[in-house]
């Protein structure tokens, strides 16, 4: 390719082509924008000593910045039907490999193994929002696999990522992610930085792994005390928790829960979204004992 996809002309002759279009199911929207492209680059912190996973590249479009400034990219397409324009628009990207499979189904590990020996990736994408969730939790889980993530995701979800204790967007999402990376808000992306437009701002988002988590605690108590703390947000935490909450194979009582926000110096009626990471880590290690 000699013209970048951001340029929009070039993204419609593309599209016209192969007959392309948005797919509402993947949740497709194209970027036409440079200054949001070079912006998202830029927020990633990419060198050429970096592998780059690139998770949905569309047509290409960050993709072929990406594989100008990183030494290796690996982007996974769920969409068979753009496999022959990804041909044409990467075809001067010869560090650039594409895998058509479901990132949901990928065996990130193998890929950080087998295109950057062993070393730990940095991550770039677009996320539909149907499936952010999903697939930030599947990137978290794979342990020392990513370095960073750089992503790009509907406005509300990012409010809801980076919220802090007693905000109206700070959940169970917010506290999944800042377990796992500390998370900044780099940009805010309008509609009309895209084709077609999307009916909502985006913003991007700049998450650094952790080594280690901020705060201790097991994992699997700590997040089903998260989940059942906002399952039910109206609910005090202690009437939460004490309906069929279980942790290590029993079920938490209302006095088990109260006695240990006793000891934290936490009302009894407080309620889940007023509390920490660090402080849902200190319940979960109590109710854990």
């Amino acid at each position: 390719m000699s013209e970048f996809l951001t340029n929009p002309g070039c993204t419609r002759r593309i599209l016209d082509k192969y007959g392309l279009h948005a797919k509402k199911k993947y949740g497709q929207n194209f970027l036409i924008d440079a200054d949001i492209v070079t912006g998202i680059i830029r927020a990633s912190k990419i060198t050429k000593d970096d592998c780059v996973l690139e998770i949905g590249p569309g047509i290409g479009t960050m993709t072929q910045y990406l594989a100008l400034e990183a030494g290796k990219v690996v982007a996974v397409e769920i969409d068979e039907s753009l496999r022959d324009v990804l041909s044409e628009t990467l075809d001067a990207c010869t560090n650039t490999t594409v895998l058509f499979q479901d990132i949901l189904k990928t065996d990130l590990n193998k890929i950080r193994e087998t295109y950057n020996n062993g070393k730990r990736l940095k991550c770039v994408a677009n996320l539909p929002y149907y499936i952010t969730t999903p697939i930030l939790l599947q990137l978290f889980r794979e342990e020392h696999c990513f370095d960073s993530i750089t992503v790009m995701v509907q406005k509300e979800v990012a409010e809801r990522i980076i919220a802090g204790p007693g905000s109206k967007d700070y959940g169970a999402l917010s506290l999944a992610v800042q377990y796992y990376a500390d998370p900044k808000c780099e940009m805010i992306v309008p509609p009309h930085c895209f084709m077609p437009r999307p009916g909502v701002d985006s913003a991007v988002l700049y998450l650094k792994a952790y080594d280690t988590p901020p705060v201790e605690a097991d994992p699997d108590v700590l997040f089903t005390l998260i989940r059942a703390s906002f399952n039910q947000r109206r609910k005090t935490l202690a009437n939460a928790l004490s309906h069929g909450c279980m942790i290590n194979g029993r079920t938490l009582t209302r006095d088990e829960v109260t006695g240990a926000l006793r000891q934290l110096n936490l009302p009894e009626d407080v309620r889940g979204e007023k509390l920490s990471l660090e402080d849902f880590a200190a319940l979960s290690r109590l109710l854990a004992d």
